[in-house]
């Protein structure tokens, strides 16, 4: 059974030490990550926050990325795609040698906080030898197996959360004005109102924490 675990390290063991440190109001998110054929390790990510002319200043001095490009800017962010060099691979080893994925990671105040999903236990078990051999340091922060498809399991939610949460969808209680009141939504979904607004609370909650911070909320 496949393992997802959220972990933080030290932005010195991972990427982009030089530039968060010299920008320590930034936020960077990475969007995805590619594997080329030509072994090269490129990730897509938003750099967002006060000092962005600072910060990429650093940037291009960072000895941890090269071959940088700016694809775009939205709202003041700013998406960048670039390689990954050796020190950093160091970690990227998962995601093209062990077959781990990263699910998120944020980069802020010298530290990155990570989510990535491993095969299984041995998987995960060859990632931790890997980091302790390369005397790279992380604090393990949640660990979980996932027991539910991949869709729901990758933001938190619960098989009834997100069946609530998309039939609310498509019946259009998120739309203005609103086609349901909660009262038919409930009686659709065949529970309370009072059972529908904690199932509503909880699967928000857990939403917008895994897709804009990460951390470990309490199953509900």
């Amino acid at each position: 059974m496949s393992v997802v675990a959220e972990f933080s390290v030290a932005a010195d063991d991972f990427a982009l030490y030089h530039s968060l440190t010299a920008a320590p109001d930034m936020i960077v998110e990475i969007e995805r990550v590619v594997a080329t054929l030509e072994d090269r390790v490129m990730p897509y990510f938003w750099v967002s926050g006060g000092d962005q002319a600072g910060f990429e200043d650093a940037f291009h001095e960072d000895s941890s990325v090269h071959n940088i490009s700016d694809i775009d800017e939205v709202e003041g962010a700013r998406l960048y795609r670039a390689e990954w060099t050796e020190n950093v691979e160091s970690i990227v080893y998962a995601y093209t040698e062990i077959g781990a994925t990263i699910l998120r990671a944020i980069g802020r105040d010298e530290s990155w906080e990570l989510r990535m999903r491993f095969d299984d236990h041995e998987s995960l078990g060859d990632f931790q030898g890997y980091c302790e051999e390369r005397e790279i340091s992380f604090e393990l922060k949640s660990l979980k197996e996932q027991e539910q498809p991949m869709a729901s399991a990758q933001y938190d939610l619960t098989p009834k959360q997100r069946e609530t949460l998309v039939t609310a969808l498509e019946a259009g209680y998120y739309e203005v004005p609103q086609k349901v009141t909660m009262s038919e939504l409930a009686d659709e979904l065949g529970v309370s109102q009072q059972a529908l607004s904690k199932r509503f609370h909880a699967g928000h909650r857990n939403l917008i924490t895994s897709t804009l911070t990460i951390s470990h909320p309490e199953d509900t």
